[in-house]
């Protein structure tokens, strides 16, 4: 599949150019496309966390799907004023990365970030975990991570949020899931993340395998 990306202030420089062709897998999404930018643009890496994203002149988030022939822009922050925030939801088989996903709901009004990491502990209800693997129904799983972003948006205005899941296998002591609210105040920022996470482990089609010294088995809630 061939896009077009266009270049704009910064990105403009680093490239060297105002746009150009770029092949990428079919349906690959937008952020498939923002991490084959930074393969090809390295400079980019601290500012492409705090970009946002157009398709065809149309702002979208991170895992839409690109199509043959769809003109591409990663947009900095404005002069003007900071680009419109869309939730970052992100469901991954790499390494989660803290201070990528808190770089990119902090911004100079927020008074309070609150970060929630799961971790993957060495024990549960008495066996000794070796490692965890998380499966997730991903097309659902990122439609719910919405609904929690735009509920937590709604009410603790202005907030932003990030929500970032990993799936495959786990080792202990790596992160399963990262949640960063920034909201104006610390109380806010705390009762948003609460919110999230609690909501998400009751609604979004996510599953846990713990592999134990022992045996292995499907986590229930």
């Amino acid at each position: 599949m061939n896009i077009t990306i266009r270049y704009f202030a910064r990105f403009r420089e680093v490239a060297g150019r105002s746009s150009e062709p770029f092949a990428l897998e079919d349906s690959a999404t937008v952020a498939q496309a923002a991490q084959a930018l930074l393969a090809r643009y390295p400079d980019l890496a601290e500012l492409l966390p705090r970009s946002i994203y157009a398709v065809n002149r149309q702002y979208v988030p991170a895992e839409t799907p690109l199509r043959e022939g769809d003109e591409l822009v990663f947009i900095p922050p404005m002069a003007g004023g900071e680009a419109p925030m869309l939730p970052l939801i992100k469901i991954t088989r790499e390494p989660l990365d803290r201070d990528v996903i808190i770089a990119a709901v902090a911004h100079p009004e927020a008074g309070g970030i609150v970060t929630f990491e799961g971790v993957v502990r060495n024990h549960a209800r008495g066996k000794r975990i070796r490692y965890l693997e998380y499966e997730a129904y991903a097309e659902m799983a990122e439609e719910q991570f919405a609904r929690i972003a735009e509920e937590v948006q709604q009410r603790w205005s202005p907030a932003r949020i990030a929500i970032w899941h990993r799936v495959g296998h786990l080792e202990i002591g790596e992160a399963s899931v990262i949640i960063v609210v920034a909201t104006p105040h610390r109380a806010q920022a705390f009762e948003a993340c609460k919110y999230a996470i609690d909501t998400l482990k009751t609604t979004v089609p996510i599953w846990k395998k713990e592999v134990a010294e022992d045996g292995e088995e499907w986590v229930e809630g």
